[in-house]
Parts: C-alpha cells; structure tokens; sequence
C-alpha cells in the first residue's frame, strides 16, 4: 500500500525514522559507495590509494595502511567503511576509546590465522586512534608491518602528534577537508528525497537549508542531525493533512540556537570582521569576543579569524607590546594542530591578551612611509661604504671603504651615514610613549644622536 505524501513525519514511522529510539538519520544516509561520498574529490580519483584498495579484490594492489586525518563529519568513518566492504576483505572495527591491548593482539592472532588458512585479508578499522596509548598502537605494528591487516586508522588530531613514528611512517597519511557548503547542500538534499531518509514527506525551505549549512560547519553529521530535529518539529507543528515544511524559524528552535545574520562571503562578514578588528585596537575586550564569538557560531574558518589576529598584533599593538605577535602567531598554531571546537580556546586568550595591550602602529606607519618614498621614486644609490665589497674588483670600486663595524665601538653603535644621499634625513620610525614603546623610543633618539652625530 503507498503512503500518503501528506502523512506527517511522526506518522510515517513505520519506517526507520525520527522516533526516538529509531536509527538516527546521520547513521541511515551513511554513504554505501564511493559515489555517494560527499566532498574529499581530492582523495577519490580513479587510481587513488582509497579507490584502489576499495576495488582491489586480488590482492594485487598490496596491504598499505591508511590513516584518515581530518574534523570531524567529514567522512573518515564512511570511508572506512566503504573500502572495507567494497574491497571483500574480512572487516574488523575496534574503538580506541574501549578496546586495549589484549583485544588489539587478539585481532592480529586472528587476522594471520585467517590469511593462513583461507586466503583472506583483514581489514581492521580503528576510530579515534590518538586516544590510544603508545602500547596499544605498538601491539598494531607487527600486524602493520608484515601485512596480517590493513589498517585503516581515523583520527580528528594530528597524528605527527598523537600516531607513534613507527606507526606512521608503515602508513599512508591522507587529510580530509572540511566539506563546503555545496557538499553539505548535497547532503540535505539526498536526506530529503532518499527513500532511507525523509523520503520527500517533508519540504525544506531554501533558507532553512542554508540556516543548516551554516550551523553545521562543515561537518555532515552535524547538518543531518539538525535535520532530523528539524523534521521532527515541523512534523509537531504541520496540520494532519498537509506536509511537513522546515522553515528557518523551526530550524533555530530545533537546534535550540539562534540563527546568525552572517554570510561567509557577504556584507555581514565584512561588517564582523571590521567590528572585531577595530574592537581589538579600542582596547574593548568584551566587544572583540562578542564579535570572535560570532565568528565562530557562525561558521568562520579558525585560520581566516587567527590571521586577523596576527595581523592585528603586528599593526595595532606593534612595538608596544611586541610578545603581542609571537601569543597572536602561537594561538593560530594551536587552532592548527588542534582543530575546533577546542580552538577557540586559544583564540579568545589571543584575542583578550590583544585587546588589553598598549598600542602603537608606528612600526606600521613607518613601512608605510618608506614605501610611499619608494614608489615615488625617492630611492639614491646605496652609500658606497655601505656596499658588498666580497666580490672581485669591489675594492677597485670604492665598496666598503672607510665602513665602521659597529661591535668595535665600545657603545656597540657609532656615528655613520647609512641612508642615501637623497634620503639621509628621513623620519620613518615615530615610536610612542605606549608600553614597551616608551623605552624604545628613549633608546632611540639616544641611538640617533650618535648614529648621525646630533
């Protein structure tokens, strides 16, 4: 008997769906094959070591291991998966979180028994292997090195960090990337229509289906749950004899979350973006992790946000504060290596520690001034002292007579011109009386005295 198109999501749950207790949608619209893979284009073309161990039934392309480096939703379980079932292999799943070391030997004994005897190769898949301890991944070796599995590891931290070397160097790193918002529109709309889904029992508008592309980050699991709670909800909401229709406003109530007015590539990142800069060089520490904040519900890439940061640690706070840069540098190193959500932990110390600084962009200023007298031609040849004189027929020339070293000076500093002609009485550096800067600037005009004899 065929089901009423307008039957509600909550009624047509004779069918695996959103009930409680029914298989969650991220786990029914798992791809079954290569060609349902969303994103990672870059890991999937014919001959790649994924598709070839995904189709390689003989044996003839070898037993590399692979580890799957990437945030999570992106696909490292699925593609685990796929290549475990497609390749005919025997296929083996322990979690790092609960399997030891008793179980990992147990699989090695196991997979080398069934070589042996039948022929067939193990493929043994391991979630979150940076949650393994170093014993345990050194129980994976031998079967890694001589072949009695292939291992597939998956993993959300860097593994030059948290995969010993002798592991890794016997395995093929491959990285996932963060999939885009086409990919994850891809992915909505398979849910929608595929029979394992919602089967077309619901309509999700345009602007809920983007609201769930920006709320989920790039991480598929993330958007089918929103999904899903998002169906349910409509389905509450939806007359008995009309179809379920997901709207943006159902969508930030579902999620319990509000929607932020915020476009990756518009206005509003601009807008943000311009607020939270000029947040950080007004000393507002509030105001610049409001704006951080909104950054990172919306969807933000960590690395556009932390170069934001260094750049304003160098032009904003400058020579005032100058360990401002190496925090602002060291904060978007560890969103590098340790991804989000956790990033933004650093980011906001980085953020706070900017905010709060003195600030000065004379150093900022002064680059920009001398490349003002560049461009307008105000350049004068290199004082002949001053010239390389290591070449032969330099000293012919004149390069390098009568230069000072400064390190024999008893002062470390003495008087020279080094300047062109042209230029030799150019102000560019105007250091300020902020922090750091106060005793640089003191320094300064005592080196300037003696440097040009004033």
């Amino acid at each position: 008997m065929e089901s009423d198109p307008a039957v509600s999501i909550a009624t047509m749950n004779a069918q695996p769906g959103l009930r409680s207790g029914a298989t969650p949608l991220a786990v029914r619209m798992r791809p079954t094959s290569l060609d349902e893979v969303a994103g990672q284009k870059h890991l999937l073309r014919p001959g790649s070591p994924l598709v070839s161990l995904a189709t390689d039934r003989s044996g003839e392309q070898g037993s590399v291991s692979i580890i799957l480096w990437g945030p999570p939703g992106t696909g490292k379980t699925t593609l685990a998966k796929i290549v475990a079932h497609t390749s005919g292999r025997h296929f083996v799943e322990l979690s790092a979180v609960t399997a030891g070391v008793r179980d990992v030997r147990q699989v090695m004994e196991e997979a080398l028994s069934r070589r042996d005897l039948y022929g067939i190769s193990t493929v043994l898949f391991l979630d979150e292997i940076h949650r393994f301890t170093k014993a345990q991944q050194d129980a994976l070796l031998p079967g890694v090195e001589n072949g009695w599995v292939i291992l597939v590891a998956a993993t959300t931290e860097n593994p030059s960090f948290s995969v010993i070397s002798p592991l890794l160097s016997r395995s093929l790193l491959l990285t996932l990337e963060q999939l885009t918002d086409d990919d994850l529109g891809d992915v909505l709309d398979r849910a929608v229509s595929d029979p394992r889904g919602l089967a077309d029992k619901a309509v999700l508008e345009p602007a809920a289906r983007a609201a769930i592309i920006q709320l989920a980050s790039g991480d598929a699991r993330r958007a089918l749950t929103a999904l899903e709670a998002s169906a349910l909800s409509a389905s509450a909401e939806a007359a008995d004899d009309a179809a379920p229709v997901i709207t943006d406003e159902i969508v930030s109530k579902a999620v319990d979350r509000a929607l932020l007015r915020y476009d990756r590539q518009g206005d509003e990142h601009y807008d943000v973006i311009s607020a939270f800069i000029k947040s950080i060089r007004g000393s507002d520490a509030d105001a610049a992790i409001h704006y951080l904040a909104r950054m990172i519900e919306a969807g933000e890439d960590p690395r556009f946000i932390a170069r934001r940061v260094i750049v304003s640690a160098a032009e904003d706070i400058g020579m005032a504060d100058p360990q401002a840069l190496v925090i602002a540098v060291a904060a978007a190193d560890a969103v590098q290596l340790i991804g989000m959500p956790e990033g933004r932990i650093p980011l906001a110390e980085a953020v706070v520690y900017l905010a709060t600084a003195p600030k000065s962009n004379a150093a900022y200023m002064a680059v920009d001034a001398a490349i003002a007298d560049v461009r307008a031609g105000k350049i004068g040849r290199v004082p002949t002292h001053l010239r390389d004189a290591h070449y032969a027929g330099a000293k012919k020339l004149g390069h390098g007579k009568g230069y000072q070293y400064s390190h024999d000076s008893e002062l470390g500093v003495v008087e020279q011109q080094y300047l062109p002609d042209e230029l030799r009485n150019a102000v560019y550096y105007r250091p300020t009386e902020h922090g750091n800067e106060r005793d640089v600037s003191a320094r300064w005009d005592k080196l300037k005295r003696i440097i040009r004899g004033k």
